[in-house]
C-alpha cells in the first residue's frame, strides 16, 4: 500500500527532507534539504562526483535515501516497497536521459505507445500527438536508426509525456545532441514549462540551466548554493 502522510497539505510538488545517502563509507548526500513547486523549473549542477546523479535516482523513485524524507505529490516515496516505486515512477515522472533508451526494433509511435503499454493502455492517436507536440508527427514510423540523435531525443521527450507526468525529470537531455538540437530541445522544455509542467534537469552545461527558474549547485554531495534566475517573463528580453 502507498503510505500518504496524514494531515500532509502543501502546494510543494517535490520535498527533500534532511535526505543523505550513503554507500558503505562513502556520503554521496549529506543532509539534502529542497522544495520544488508545482510548475517550476529547477536545474540541478555539480561537478562529476559532487551527487547529481544519487539525487535524480532518489527523486526518480530509483533508489531510496540512507535517512530522510522524500514526499513527491503527497506521497512518502521514501517509505515505500520497490513495488511501489515502480508504480509511482511510471505515475507521476516523465523519465529523459542523455542515452535515449528507445527499442531499436520498434518505431518512434511505437517507442512512445511501449510507455503506455506499461500505464495503461496504448493509443496511436495519443502517442502521434505526443510526437505532434515535440514535432515528429512526420517521423512516426521511422527506425531510431533512421532518426538523428535530435530527432531521437525528441522521442524520448514525446515518451515521457505520453502518460500525463506531475513531474518530468531530464539527465543530461543535451549531452549527445549539436548546438542546434540543444536549442530544439529546450524550446520544448521552455513549451511544457510555460504549460504548467513541473521540470527538473540534471545538465553540467550553464546554457541550459540557464533557463531554468533556479539553479541547484552540488559539492561533495552538499547543497552548496541556490541561485534564481531572472523572472521567467524576462528571459530572452
Amino acid at each position: 500500500m502507498i503510505f500518504i502522510k496524514e494531515n500532509y497539505v502543501s502546494t510543494d510538488l517535490l520535498e527533500l527532507r534532511d535526505i543523505s545517502k550513503t554507500y558503505g563509507s562513502l556520503t554521496a548526500l549529506s543532509n539534502i534539504n529542497l522544495t520544488v513547486k508545482q510548475g517550476e523549473w529547477l536545474a540541478i549542477m555539480g561537478p562529476s562526483g559532487s551527487g547529481k546523479t544519487t539525487m535524480m535516482n532518489i527523486i526518480g523513485c530509483m533508489d531510496r535515501p540512507s535517512s530522510g524524507e522524500v514526499i513527491l505529490d503527497g506521497i512518502d516515496i521514501s517509505r515505500e516497497s520497490g513495488r511501489n516505486l515502480t508504480a509511482l515512477r511510471r505515475d507521476k515522472i516523465g523519465l529523459i536521459f542523455q542515452q535515449f533508451h528507445l527499442v531499436n526494433y520498434l518505431t518512434a509511435l511505437e517507442n512512445v505507445m511501449v510507455a503506455q503499454y506499461y500505464h495503461s493502455m496504448p493509443d496511436e492517436k495519443e502517442a502521434l500527438e505526443a510526437l505532434d507536440r515535440v514535432g515528429l508527427s512526420d517521423r512516426a514510423k521511422h527506425l531510431p536508426s533512421q532518426l538523428s540523435g535530435g530527432e531521437q531525443q525528441r522521442v524520448c521527450i514525446a515518451r515521457a509525456l505520453i502518460n500525463y507526468p506531475r513531474l518530468i525529470l531530464a539527465d543530461e537531455p543535451t549531452g549527445n545532441l549539436d548546438e542546434a538540437n540543444e536549442k530544439m530541445v529546450i524550446d520544448i522544455f521552455t513549451k511544457l514549462h510555460r504549460e504548467g509542467s513541473a521540470i527538473i534537469v540534471v545538465t553540467h552545461d550553464p546554457e541550459v540551466a540557464e533557463d531554468a527558474g533556479r539553479i541547484v549547485k552540488l559539492e561533495h554531495g552538499k547543497i552548496e548554493r541556490i541561485i534564481e534566475n531572472r523572472d521567467e517573463n524576462q528571459r530572452g528580453a
